[in-house]
Formats: structure tokens, sequence, C-alpha cells
């Protein structure tokens, strides 16, 4: 009987390369499903990061705690830029980033936040080419609609996960981080801790989500912030907040790269550049969209000299600019000042460099040479040492337009290099 069924197996099943050929086939038709393509194209994008972060105890500088991180981030730039969660960077000293199909870690930086979308922009430190992931849409979603997760929860490297869209337009509270997050996807495709920051995506490969919380109370309840969302902030904040360098112009809305604002006394202004100009090139890049007039930006260095090719009316102009760095760009555009860190004593301080005609910084009476050592929002908050630029602009940076902040003014009015407490005034300004 035993040899019956040898016999009959053999007799229906294909031998040699006729063999061959049916599994191929079987392969290609049963083994490579969309959620397989998805992987092949996205996971090259997808990076695992981890962080270290110092925490100082309550004896002071003397002791101090290391504590180390991870999540998971996309890159949505191939010159190195990478959006993931702000949680999973917040307060970190050093950033690492690794690849699937790249071997060894990169460095690299935190370049631009918003804590309250809790989104963040990073760049790999000395750039690079690197594959990136193509964004969707979340507008037309539907419910029930197959999607994939990738991430690294539990530092588990490029872990994929699949299942559906739960339901749209959730609301969710964060108590420990006092964010209440609207408009979010519910997937129960697997969200857990270590996937913040990685990609949601439909069945086409399309970045439709970053993955950002999920209920640890229940079973495969995880959110993700929609990509209309997460492509606003990435070009209205992200992106803006990435330039290394100040040009001090805006194009206008309309997407025909036509210069609309010029900040008056900035370096644009002083160039000649005029509202109604349109921009053809930027440096070295020819430009035609917002998009590659932006990412041309980014790589400007501060206080270079950059040429700018214009159209003005039927005559194409080239002028040169000479750009301000960055943090003195966001302080000319809220305050209407710049300024500078001067060494005094044991540590640096703020000193008023440039103070604009008509700006909030003029009002309140400001002038070159102020030292500005603390400053407070105007609603009773606590005072704020200001020590460096970064630190006031990352402060005013969360603050809205129009809102009031005190600040402490020491002025060397008898030029002996001392600032006594007679020469210490109060005064507040409105952030434009």
């Amino acid at each position: 009987m035993l040899s019956l069924l040898f016999t009959l197996c053999a007799a229906v099943l294909p031998q040699g390369s006729d063999q061959d050929h049916l599994y191929d086939q079987l392969q290609e038709e049963e083994r490579v499903t969309p959620e397989v393509r998805i992987v092949q194209a996205v996971v090259p994008c997808v990076v695992f990061i981890e962080t270290e972060t110092k925490q100082r105890n309550s004896i002071g500088m003397l002791f101090s705690r290391t504590y180390a991180g991870s999540g998971s981030g996309v890159v949505v730039h191939q010159d190195g830029y990478i959006v993931t969660n702000y949680h999973v960077v917040a307060g970190a000293s050093t950033i690492k980033v690794s690849f699937a199909r790249i071997p060894g870690q990169f460095d690299a930086d935190l370049v631009s936040f918003q804590r309250t979308e809790d989104l963040a922009l990073l760049r790999i430190r000395g750039g690079g080419d690197f594959p990136t992931v193509r964004l969707g849409t979340s507008s037309d979603l539907l419910e029930a609609e197959r999607v994939v997760a990738i991430g690294n929860p539990y530092g588990q490297t490029h872990t994929v996960s699949k299942g559906i869209i739960s339901g749209l337009h959730r609301d969710v509270r964060v108590p420990d981080q006092s964010l209440v997050f609207t408009d979010l996807i519910q997937t129960d495709a697997s969200i857990n801790f270590g996937n913040s920051g990685g990609p949601l995506l439909n069945i086409r490969g399309e970045l439709i989500g970053i993955n950002t919380a999920m209920n640890s109370q229940a079973e495969n309840i995880g959110f993700a912030i929609p990509v209309d969302r997460v492509k606003d902030v990435l070009n209205d904040i992200l992106f803006p907040q990435a330039r290394k360098s100040w040009l001090g112009f805006e194009l206008a809305s309309g997407g025909h790269l036509t210069v609309g604002k010029v900040w008056s006394e900035g370096p644009a202004a002083e160039a000649g550049i005029c509202s109604g100009d349109q921009v053809l090139a930027l440096g070295a890049r020819e430009v035609s969209n917002p998009d590659e007039f932006l990412h041309a930006s980014l790589e400007l260095e501060p206080r270079e000299q950059v040429e700018i090719r214009v159209r003005r009316g039927s005559r194409t102009e080239t002028v040169t600019i000479a750009s301000w760095d960055r943090l003195d760009g966001l302080l000319f555009e809220r305050a209407g000042m710049t300024l500078r860190e001067e060494a005094v004593g044991r540590g640096n301080w703020l000193f008023v460099d440039r103070v604009e005609a008509g700006s909030p910084a003029a009002m309140l009476g400001l002038e070159v040479d102020d030292l500005i050592p603390y400053i407070r929002p105007g609603n009773g908050a606590p005072t704020y040492e200001v020590r460096n630029r970064q630190r006031l602009v990352s402060f005013l940076r969360e603050l809205p337009s129009g809102a009031e902040i005190d600040l402490e003014v020491f002025r060397d009015e008898n030029d002996d290099n001392y600032f006594s407490r007679e020469e210490r005034y109060l005064g507040s300004l409105a952030l434009r």
C-alpha cells in the first residue's frame, strides 16, 4: 500500500523545471501580498531612534543620571530630514538613528519641533542621499480600510504590523504631557512603546499618519496623527524653523514664488528685494515652486552672501543678500530686535544688537547694548533667566502673536562697564 501511494504522488506532481515554475508562480501570487510590497518599499525609509537624556538631581551640577530612550521615525526628504514625535526626542542630549538597509548608526540633530502637535524634525548630521517615504493624504480615509504600521516596539527594530482603520476624528488626552490631541486616526494595527514616530501606511504604501499614542489599558487601540496635519506642520513650522539662515522676506500664497512681505531693515530690504518680485533662483539652485524654494533655503548658511535671481516686471535681475542667522531672524520677526551673546563675569548674557524702527522693541524703548537678563510672560508665570538666544527663541516660539512679556533691562548709562540697580528698568513688550 505504501509503495502505491509513492507511485501515485510521483505520477501527480510535475518534475524538474515544470515543478519549479509552478512553485515560482505560487510564490508570486500567494506570498508577495500588498503588505509585503509595502514593507519592501517603505522599510528602507524608516529609522530606529535611540536617545540619551541627562537629568541632574537636586544637588546640582555635580551629579546626574543618563536615561536611554528609543522610538521610530521616517525620512521625508532625501537630505536626511526625519519626522518623528517630539516626545521621542524631547530633552535628548544625543540622538542616533539607524536604518534596516544601511549599515551603521548616524548622529542626528533636533532642528525644529512643535510640542503641541507632538511633532519634531531631525536631520542626519552631514546630510546625504537617503530613501524617502511617499506622502499620501488623510482627507479620504475610509473606516475599515487596510493599514500597515512600521516601528521599533520595545527595541524590536523595524517591526511590521497590519490592521484596519478602526475610527476617525478621535480626540485623545495625554495627562502626563498635559496635551490633548484632536482628530486622530484610530487603528487596530499593533502599536506599542517604541512605535511612536513611525509611519502608518495605506495599502499603496503611502504615509497617511504618524503613530503617536496607544491605549495601554486596551488591546489594539492605537492612534496616529493624520498626514495632512503633518504636512501642514512640516511646511508651515518645522521646515521653516529648520533653516539656518534668514533672508528677511516671505513668499505670498499662491505657489508662484512671488515675494509678499519684506521685513523693513532686514537683509532682503537692504539688498533691494521688493514685494511683487518673482523668485527664479536661490543660490545655485533654480526654483519653480514653493517646495523647491524651501529645500533650497535649507542649504543656505548664515551670514553668507546669497545671490537671488528675480523677475521684476519684464526684467530679470540678480541681487545679493547678506543673510542673517535664523535666531536673529526669528527675534526680529517677533520683537523687532536682534541680540548678541557676550561674556560677562562667569557666563554669557544677552545684549541688544539691533532695534527696528517702529517695532515692539523700539516702542518699549530698548536701545543697542541694553542687557536683558530676565523675561517673564505677562500672565504671572515664573521669571526665566536667559543666557543664550536659542533658549529665548524656544521660549518665544510657544507664545502667540500679541502675547505680552515682561523684560528686565539694564542700561550702562554712566559708561562704567558696570550694571547697578539704579540702571535697572522693567517694561512689557507685545510680540508680533
